[in-house]
């Protein structure tokens, strides 16, 4: 039986802007705090996980999250959706829309599979990243389904 994760508009931040991906990153890692999802030190791993595997998937898109061994930190599985209409650079390709992802145990990798499935499709990524309300993003996104 599929798993299914409901995105809310209230996990959704739309046309903000960052000084680079360490800003764009800090601000996912706090909405997710924000949200109760993940304790604080959560935010820290999230970078050490951009810093050996770069969190970019494409169309625009980057699913910064933390490592393995922060799932601990993880409260509750949740995504954050951050818009960015200017862009970040992220490296070398530009990102303008971060997608943080809380999640532990299994979950984790039914997220991670079910978010790219959905970001390869080029027209929902045009239209996630030029979504002008939160409902927008949730009718693109969520529920993010596994399985």
């Amino acid at each position: 039986m599929p798993s299914e994760l409901v995105l809310t508009a209230d996990a959704v931040r739309l046309n903000r802007t960052a000084t680079g991906r360490t800003d764009a990153i800090d601000q996912c890692g706090a909405l997710l705090v924000e949200l109760g999802a993940v304790e604080p030190g959560y935010v820290s791993a999230m970078h050490e996980r951009e810093a050996s595997v770069p969190t970019f998937v494409g169309e625009g898109v980057a699913i910064p999250h933390g490592t393995d061994a922060s799932r601990s930190l993880v409260r509750r599985t949740a995504l954050a959706v951050v818009q960015f209409p200017d862009g970040v650079d992220w490296g070398g390709p530009t990102v303008h829309v971060a997608i943080g992802i809380a999640a532990s145990g299994e979950e984790h990798l039914g997220v991670l599979s079910s978010l790219a499935g959905i970001l390869t499709d080029p027209d929902r990524a045009a239209r996630l990243r030029a979504a002008a309300t939160p409902s927008d993003v949730v009718e693109l996104l969520g529920p993010v389904r596994n399985g």
